[in-house]
């Protein structure tokens, strides 16, 4: 009896004892294309509103298409709260272990060594990778520069150009449109019209500036140029002169063999702010380039459900703007 007694306690604490705090947010899927295949998000940037982006996108993958989801962030270890501005910690990259897909939105994060090792291993996995706007500068390592991981900084001399340039097929180099001034529109390059990952993405735009894209070898294919408009409406003209002639790369797709020599897919775009997912056309391009990548391209719809589930109302783009205070479990499904 005193042994039950004890038992009954223990259940009467776990219940009233609050639960785990969790770092990250798992969308799981339903029905569709993608049930059994699992995508990791990694958000987290000072300026474009990666935390906002990776959930919405994670949840549209998730409900309309029926992948599991699962979005990290940068979170602030002494309140637990979503936090941009904390480059030093991703919680929850174990979880890379059992991807099938990562899709990176980074920027210049210097993570500690038993982070970056699971996302070092993923890379090396042979598994597909796409990756949004400053994730061609993912890491800066400034600090610790003894790390086995300092040559994944996009200024690396000892892979020259790091994560961004060695994977991705660029790091950052500068803006090529002004930015907060001159918009994005996106060419498609006839060569590849009838890609998968173009099926049905007509009209991107976005009100990011193109970036200036110079070490792109001739192994990636570029399936949409990057058109710099004068001004950032959608409906304003192109702008005349050099910055145009020739149009920089907007999204390519790539293969890198990691230090295992397994090969990769790489799609890569230099857009992706939140506010740029606004656009229909670079969200269905995305949702395209999640099938294609994860082996299911003749899966993919004539036009590709990307209706948001929820609202979507992002923070436009800048530093020193995202919301504070929200938890990953304030984004779960309700």
């Amino acid at each position: 009896m005193k042994h039950l007694a004890l038992v009954t306690l223990a259940f009467q604490l776990a219940a009233f004892s609050p639960a785990p705090a969790k770092d990250w947010v798992v969308y799981e899927g339903q029905a569709g294309a993608g049930v059994g295949k699992h995508i990791v998000f990694l958000t987290g940037d000072e300026e474009y509103r990666s935390e906002e982006a990776g959930p919405m996108l994670a949840k549209i993958l998730a409900v309309r298409h029926g992948f599991k989801c699962t979005v990290l962030f940068a979170i602030n270890p002494a309140d637990a709260t979503i936090t941009p501005t904390v480059t030093t910690n991703i919680p929850g990259l174990e979880v890379l272990a059992s991807a099938d897909l990562c899709v990176v939105n980074l920027r210049f994060r210097e993570l500690p060594d038993e982070q970056m090792k699971h996302f070092v291993d993923y890379v090396n996995s042979g598994k597909p990778i796409i990756a949004l706007r400053t994730a061609t500068h993912s890491f800066n390592y400034a600090k610790n520069k003894q790390s086995p991981y300092a040559k994944y900084s996009f200024n690396s001399r000892e892979w020259p150009g790091g994560f961004g340039q060695q994977v991705l097929g660029e790091t950052w180099v500068n803006h090529h449109g002004s930015h907060g001034k001159e918009s994005t529109r996106g060419v498609v390059n006839d060569e590849f019209k009838n890609h998968p990952v173009l099926r049905g993405a007509t009209d991107i735009w976005g009100p990011t500036d193109v970036y200036t894209v110079s070490h792109l070898g001739q192994d990636a294919q570029v399936l949409v140029w990057g058109q710099v408009l004068t001004g950032m409406k959608p409906t304003d003209p192109s702008l005349d002169g050099p910055k145009n002639n020739p149009m920089m790369p907007l999204v390519w797709t790539r293969e890198y063999t990691g230090e295992k020599g397994k090969t990769s897919k790489i799609v890569t775009t230099t857009m992706g702010a939140a506010v740029d997912l606004e656009s229909e056309g670079l969200r269905r391009l995305l949702v395209n380039a999640c099938y294609w990548t994860l082996g299911l391209g003749d899966k993919i719809p004539a036009k590709a459900n990307v209706d948001y589930v929820g609202e979507y109302k992002p923070l436009y783009f800048g530093f020193g703007k995202h919301t504070k205070g929200v938890k990953p479990a304030d984004l779960e499904l309700k």
